[in-house]
Formats: structure tokens, sequence, C-alpha cells
């Protein structure tokens, strides 16, 4: 299990993290060759609800600025503890940023991350124009990448690559299921992967889960590729 209770954090966010009872777990992300990472995902996994019921939790609760402080420092706690040296993704609320100080303890805990994180822009709660430009200006000027996650569902469409301009699009599940079969699906993600390549955007195959869904992404010059189909969450 993560614990905080060691970061020199302010004392009510401390109590408000060691009142969480959560682990990480981390899913890969592959080049087109299927075996080569390019980046692990840190997922939380609480110990008593899903994630979905602690965000809901939190949302209601006003506190996911809380969420927000754990993933970072919880993630990278167990990244650390695992000795993983590749590139690493952190889900990001599009309402959170860390304050100064908090940026300040993470540095200062955790050491120089330039160049090696990326920050996946979540699809909910909510979207601020003037807080997204703000964390991408922090983003930016820590050298490290913005990802907007499962686009096409929720809240991430083409005015959230817009308003963020990343550096990578994870496109959903939801999108890529079975489009090794569905000509529709596949006219639909060839015009995607196209007109983000177009901003130079990398994009990212989210949620393969079959050989065939595999092969047909990579003909259609997918980036990168996450799913069952490669790598489960361990």
């Amino acid at each position: 299990m993560i614990y905080f209770e060691d970061l020199p954090l302010d004392e009510d966010i401390l109590k408000a993290l060691g009142e969480l009872s959560i682990n990480y777990v981390f899913q890969s992300i592959f080049y087109p060759d299927g075996k080569t990472i390019f980046a692990r995902e840190a997922l939380m996994r609480p110990l008593n609800m899903t994630v979905t019921e602690l965000i809901d939790k939190y949302t209601k609760e006003d506190k996911l600025h809380v969420l927000e402080v754990a993933t970072f420092f919880g993630a990278m706690q167990e990244y650390q503890l695992r000795g993983y040296t590749d590139r690493v993704c952190f889900n990001s609320f599009p309402s959170e940023a860390f304050t100064p100080e908090e940026s300040r303890v993470f540095s200062d805990y955790y050491g120089d991350q330039t160049g090696l994180g990326i920050i996946e822009i979540l699809e909910y709660p909510r979207i601020e124009k003037e807080l997204a430009e703000y964390k991408s200006k922090v983003i930016r000027s820590q050298d490290l990448w913005i990802a907007v996650d499962d686009f096409g569902a929720g809240l991430n469409d083409y005015d959230v690559v817009e308003m963020y301009d990343p550096h990578m699009v994870k496109i959903d599940r939801e999108l890529l299921c079975n489009v090794d079969s569905d000509e529709e699906k596949q006219e639909n993600l060839k015009e995607i992967i196209e007109r983000l390549h177009e901003k130079g955007i990398k994009v990212v195959a989210e949620g393969v889960e079959t050989k065939e869904e595999f092969d047909w992404l990579v003909n259609a010059a997918a980036d990168f590729f996450q799913g069952f189909y490669l790598h489960m969450p361990e």
C-alpha cells in the first residue's frame, strides 16, 4: 500500500492523503513492434472500492485535489520502488493542478523528472480554459509531455485537443473495438489518425484487446499501442 506520512506536505493535505487506502499498478504502452516499451501508465487501485466510486465520492466532497496529489506522489513512489526507467504516465484531472509548494516538494522528493513524465488529461469532470492554459504552460516548462486521454469519450474531443495542443492523443477503446471488421469504424479512425498526424500529434491506440485490432491499427499508422492484448496491468 502507498504511504504518504513522510512527505513534507501541508498538514491538511497529509491528513487527507492518510485517509486513502490505495495501490498503483502499471500498464505498458508499446511501439508498433508490440514488444518495445515506450512508457508505463500508472493506474490507481483503491483497496476498498473501485476507482470510479472513489472519484465520484471525492467529486461530491470537492476533494479531487487530494486525488491529484495522491496520483502523482503515490505513482512515483511505486515507480521508483520498482526500479522503472521508462517514461511514466500520470492521470490528471483537467480541473486540478499542483500548488507551487506541491510542485517544489515533488521535485525535491523525487528528483529531476525532466523529460520523463507524460501528463494524461482525463475526460472528466470538467474543463476550465484558464486552468488548462496554466497546466499546459507548467507542464511544458518542465519538458514533460501532454496527452489527451480517452479521445472520443466524455469531454475529450477536438476542442480539448485544440485547448491543450498535446504531444499525444489516446484513442478510446469504444472507437477501436472490432475495428478490423467494422468498415465505419475503419473510416472514422483513419480520419482521426490522419487529422492528428497533420498537427504533429502522436496517436496511442488504447484498449487493444485482440491481435486483429492490433494488426489493423499498426497498418493504419497509429504510433503507440496499449491494451490487454499486449500487457495486463501489474
